[in-house]
């Protein structure tokens, strides 16, 4: 039995036809074709095989060879343009332009014609939009090497140029000028989009900066808030920003000694204009203005509301907001807060933070003489702090890092200064902190500064909290600074800054410099300085690490 078995399991196709002839005919029949259809499949998976490998090989081909790759704009480390018999506006923007993804340059000046002393200007005069010479130009250089991308005269004398507004969903230019009009231009071509004359009144002075409000006339597009002063009286302008159109532009508030102006929207979507003096705040809501403008107590503006705790906040007569100092204002700053954004005081002798959405105090620091209009930065990882400059005695200033979170000062230098000292500025890292650039000169450099003739010169410095003894010289400027930026003009990468250097409108003309200057170029040519003796590294050590820091964009 046992041997049956094993013979059975040894040769099972002849013990099938020992036992069962008929029977294993057939079985033999179906394993034969189970094999031809395995045979047919391995043949389909075979051709399915080499099919998707076909299609594979294609598709990289033509992504490859056929279809073109974008080609990535290589940006100049540095670059300049001239303008000769030229003065300078303070006005600097950046924006992309021609569509590149690197953001360019926009300024203006006065001249009698366009173009400049360098290759590939475009000339072009003021006769050709019908202006007195010499008149207001704006120009869009390129990013990438400073080349013209367009240039348009677009006033006698530009009372207001914001180049980031958007009219009827498109980026543009807006320019409120002399003789009296509104005018939007396109941003990629310098086209006049809409042109509206205004008649403001021969004494008015249009005030700084313009807003963009809710759509007000339904016509699905945002629209223009213009202020105008005329002695003690602020009054309302509201244009279309689809056709420029004026919607309306009665009445008018009185508020004497105004300093400054802004617009702030709360939680519940309102629209609040705040409009400091040298001794009050006051309130208007959008909605009062634009009522006031067209003359009617009510209207059908769906798109414009109030904000319960603004309305309790702000004195029902007098329109004041309380504060807690009643020295001199000085700068009216909105300052970004993780709940919303909050509203800096800058007055003589003090900073003040107000919440945002309730208008209480947060908190309140003793700086006084305070220099210049402050900006923001991390000086912790994602925190909003502010840098200030007060005047220590006439030619020396401190320059201060103050914590947005409580008022308090988280580091400090002394440096000198003089007259036309530019402003600080800010570049976000990847780290979450903030390089920090400012202008003056470190006390070594005392002497050597006020021996270079009768002009000032200006010594730009960096600073990062990872060092907080070292500052970094970067470079010195004796022309006369008319406006610094430091910018990224492709994101998260090429941070630089930008000078527009030369004479100012209302002085005598010269030649007009617009520079770009990549922040790492100057960098490995910097002069270490240290601020303390302690704990020192090698220079190279410290250029180094300020080398590999890599920058981010916000927003």
């Amino acid at each position: 039995m046992e041997s049956k078995d094993l013979q059975a399991e040894i040769h099972p196709l002849k013990s099938e036809e020992g036992n069962a002839p008929g029977k294993g005919e057939a079985n033999c029949a179906e394993k034969v074709g189970v094999l031809r259809t395995r045979g047919r499949l391995s043949s389909w998976r075979t051709a399915a095989f080499f099919l998707s490998l076909f299609l594979c090989l294609t598709v990289v081909f033509a992504f490859s060879f056929i279809i073109p790759c974008p080609v990535r704009p290589i940006s100049q480390k540095t670059w300049n343009r001239t303008f000769d018999n030229t003065v300078a506006y303070q006005f600097l923007a950046t924006r992309d332009v021609d569509r590149d993804s690197v953001q360019d340059v926009l300024f203006a000046f006065q001249a009698s014609s366009g173009g400049d002393n360098s290759s590939g200007g475009l000339n072009s005069s003021c006769a050709d939009e019908g202006f007195a010479s010499p008149c207001a130009f704006l120009t869009a250089l390129s990013g990438t090497d400073g080349r013209t991308l367009w240039q348009k005269p677009v006033a006698e004398e530009p009372l207001v140029v914001d180049c980031s507004v958007e009219s009827d969903r498109s980026p543009g230019c807006l320019v409120v000028g002399k003789p009296g009009f509104v005018t939007v231009l396109d941003l990629n071509t310098g086209k006049n989009l809409w042109k509206q004359s205004a008649d403001f009144g021969a004494n008015a002075t249009v005030l700084k900066p313009l807003l963009e409000v809710p759509d007000v006339d339904g016509d699905g597009a945002p629209d223009f808030l213009v202020l105008t002063a005329t002695g003690k009286e602020i009054k309302s302008w509201f244009f279309s920003g689809k056709h420029g159109t004026l919607l309306g532009s009665q009445g008018s508030l009185s508020l004497p000694g105004w300093i400054g102006h802004l617009l702030q929207v709360t939680k519940k979507g309102a629209h609040y204009v705040l409009f400091c003096t040298a001794n009050a705040l006051y309130g208007y809501s959008v909605k009062e203005l634009y009522h006031t403008a067209i003359g009617l107590e009510s209207h059908r503006d769906l798109s414009l509301t109030e904000d319960p705790h603004w309305e309790v906040a702000i004195d029902s007569l007098s329109h004041t907001l309380p504060l807690l100092s009643s020295s001199e204002i000085h700068y009216l700053k909105k300052m970004p807060g993780k709940s919303g954004t909050n509203i800096l005081v800058v007055r003589s002798a003090m900073l003040e933070l107000l919440d945002g959405q309730h208008l209480g105090s947060v908190w309140a620091s003793n700086i006084p003489h305070t220099l210049s209009e402050p900006v923001f930065g991390s000086y912790d990882r994602d925190t909003v702090d502010i840098v200030i400059e007060s005047r220590v005695v006439p030619d020396r200033k401190k320059v201060m890092i103050v914590k947005g979170s409580s008022g308090d000062v988280d580091w400090e230098t002394e440096l000198l200064w003089g007259p036309g000292t530019p402003q600080a500025a800010t570049l976000a890292t990847v780290n979450h902190r903030s390089v920090f650039l400012f202008w003056g000169a470190h006390q070594e450099d005392a002497n050597a500064t006020k021996s270079e003739g009768t002009q000032q010169q200006h010594v730009l410095y960096l600073f990062h909290p990872s060092f907080t003894n070292v500052l970094l010289e970067m470079t010195s400027v004796q022309e006369p600074i008319v406006v610094f930026k430091a910018a990224l003009l492709e994101r998260s990468r090429h941070a630089c800054y930008l000078l527009l250097t030369g004479p100012q409108a209302g002085g005598v003309p010269g030649q007009v410099v617009v520079s770009k200057r990549k922040l790492k170029e100057d960098i490995g040519g910097s002069r270490v300085i240290w601020l303390n003796r302690l704990a020192q590294d090698k220079e190279q050590n410290v250029r180094d690490h300020f080398l590999r820091m890599r920058y981010r964009s916000l927003g």
